[in-house]
Parts: structure tokens; sequence; C-alpha cells
């Protein structure tokens, strides 16, 4: 408390207003000075809720606009369901190949986790990521030659796999090892490559498959092929005579044109596969006559160089453009380009053929 004099008016005898001193007292107001610690607190929770709040928003546009693709069911059946036999590799093998099938011959479970745009480094990590959870007995890799001599292109083709692997070791790894070479905006932004073509229909059905977690098969279906929970995709048939060798975007092989970190990654896999105790099995599937005559000098000269890679690391290898060659039919009618795409009917024959071989061939110690 201190005293104040203030200056009021009060009325003197005669009635007149006139000025008079008077001594007031009045509570002294203290006000409290922010430390530096206080202010540093303040900041950084600002700082963390508009973290929280960016992570929010990119999270939910995430969860809006990204896809549901066949590799959010194909990772979620491998590390959730354990399979004896695991099929890894590019189209080639995930058009070709119908564990199912395979299955009947085999008598072993099996899942299709090949896809257009995997490599080796892929592969991989879908290895390793295997291992954590849902470890297979057996890898079968389809080897295509024109990805060993080609570069993965940075961007969706990893975030294919990486946006649907749960949290991980595995996870983790892959990002370190191919995220974060590319374009900041794939790992940030996901869904930036969808939002220029994204169907707005799509986004309810997206969202409705994620709520409640919805594998089911019925959304993946399209014009030309379909997709099946085995985790192979049925062509259907084409009218071949249209087709023209001309047009298709072949990846042709060359040794001079081999890129080592493709072959340094199948190394691994097989190294890894090895350490604990996987079998492995390498797989080339049948491509058109036609495209084999074509192109002679780049099939011979890759079937070479890997049946040498193989035989070096003690690996089978199963060619069915060479040594398996009569075992299936190569015609143009059991393909839906000269790529070497089936279509379901023939892939369906084809993986009978190779549930038998691998059924006929002891495994390996």
């Amino acid at each position: 408390m201190e005293n104040n004099i203030e200056n009021t008016m009060e009325n003197d005898k005669n009635g007149k207003r006139k000025p008079v001193k008077r001594n007031v007292k009045r509570k002294k107001v203290l006000r409290k000075k922010r430390t530096k610690g206080m202010r540093c607190l303040i900041s950084g929770g600002k700082l963390v809720g508009g973290i929280a709040t960016v992570l929010f928003v990119l999270f939910g546009l995430d969860y809006l606009l990204y896809p549901c693709t066949f590799m959010r069911n194909d990772i979620h059946t491998v590390t959730t369901e354990a399979h004896q036999d695991i099929f890894l590799g590019t189209s080639h093998g995930k058009i070709n190949i119908d564990p199912d099938v395979v299955s009947e011959e085999t008598g072993r479970s099996a899942h299709n986790l090949c896809v257009g745009g995997e490599y080796a480094v892929d592969a991989y990590y879908l290895t390793k990521l295997m291992i954590e959870t849902e470890k297979p007995e057996r890898i079968i890799y389809e080897v295509d030659p024109g990805y060993f001599v080609t570069e993965k292109e940075v961007g969706n083709n990893y975030l294919l796999f990486y946006h649907e692997f749960p949290l991980s070791r595995a996870k983790l790894e892959y990002f370190q090892a191919t995220m974060m070479e590319c374009d900041f905006r794939t790992a940030i932004f996901p869904w930036y490559e969808y939002i220029f073509k994204y169907d707005l229909e799509k986004v309810w059905e997206t969202v409705y498959q994620k709520w409640m977690h919805n594998y089911d098969v019925s959304f993946l279906k399209g014009s030309t092929q379909e997709y099946h929970e085995s985790g192979f995709i049925e062509r259907y048939p084409v009218d071949t005579t249209q087709l023209s060798m001309e047009n298709e975007a072949l990846k042709l092989f060359t040794r001079d044109s081999v890129k080592q970190q493709n072959m340094e990654y199948l190394e691994r896999l097989i190294d890894l596969c090895r350490e604990n105790d996987i079998e492995f099995v390498a797989v080339s599937t049948p491509v058109p006559a036609s495209t084999l005559v074509a192109y002679e000098a780049n099939y011979q000269d890759a079937w070479n160089y890997f049946a040498e890679f193989f035989e070096k690391e003690d690996v089978r290898y199963l060619n069915f453009n060479r040594e398996y060659f009569a075992d299936f039919s190569h015609e143009i009618t059991n393909f839906t380009d000269y790529d070497g795409h089936m279509n379901g009917d023939a892939a369906r024959e084809y993986s009978r053929v190779l549930g038998e071989v691998l059924d006929a061939i002891p495994s390996m110690e």
C-alpha cells in the first residue's frame, strides 16, 4: 500500500465547487514479468502445436487422396499371414504366375508379391520386412533381364512399396536407402502425383476401404485385368493380330549395360535368404518366340549372363526360354503383348507347369 495525493472537487460552505488535495491509499499493482524460461516454453508449445497441425493436415490429405493399390493388399497379406512360398519380381511374374495353381502342384501355400517396377532393391527390403513379420520358407525370384540394365526411377516407383510398409525396421532402412534420394514431395506429399488425375468419386471409396480396413479385391478390378487375393493379376485376352512388336518399349539386355547396383542388391537378397534359412530359386518366365527370334543376340546374352551368375551363387535357375523352353508354348496367342505378359488362361497353364517343375526338383541343401 502507498499514499498518493489526488486532486478532487468538493463543495465549500457556500456551495461552490473547489479543488481539494487528499491523500488516497492505493494498492500497488504488481505486474509479473515473463521469465526467459516461460517465454521459451510458450514458444515451444506453439511450435509443437504448429507441427502437429501440419502433420494432421498431411495425414488427412494422404488418407483422402492416396489410393488403395494392390500393393496395399499384397503387403498386408504377407505381413499378417504365413506363406511357404513367396514370388518376387516384375510384372512378368505378377501376370504370369498364379500362386493358387502352383500350390495345387506343390502342396505349399504361396503368394505373389511381384509387381511392375519392382527392382532387386525393392525385393531385398520386402524380404527383410517378411523376415520381421511372417518369414517364408522359399523365395521364387522372377528374373527379367531388362530390369538389370535400367535404373529405377525415383518418386512413386519407390513410394508404391514404402507407403504400404507397416512401421518396422525394414521401413526405416528402405526409406534411408531409397526415399532420401527422391524429390522431397514424394516423401512429404505422397499423394501429389495423384491429385491432378484423381477421380473425386474415388475419395469416398478410398476412405471407406481405409477406415474399415477393407481389402476386398473387387475394388481392384479393371477393364483389362483383375487382381486376385493370391496376388496374381489376370490379364484378359486380346486380339493378338492387332499387336505390333514395333510398339513395344522393350528393355533389351547387353552385358555392357548392366547396372552394378541392381546386381549388388540381387547378391544381397541371395545372401539374406541364406542367412535366414530361406531357400532361393530364380526363374525367367516365357517370352513370345517371335520376340526371342527378333532380339536373339540380346536374349542369348542375357540367358548366358544369368546362368553364369546363378551357377556362381549356387542358385537353381529355371529358365523357360532355354532349358525348359519345350515345357510351355511360346506362341503369341498366349500373350497380351510381345514383351511376355500372358493372358489369364495361359498364365494358369504355365503356373501348373512351373508348379510341377518346382515340385519335381528337391530343395538344394
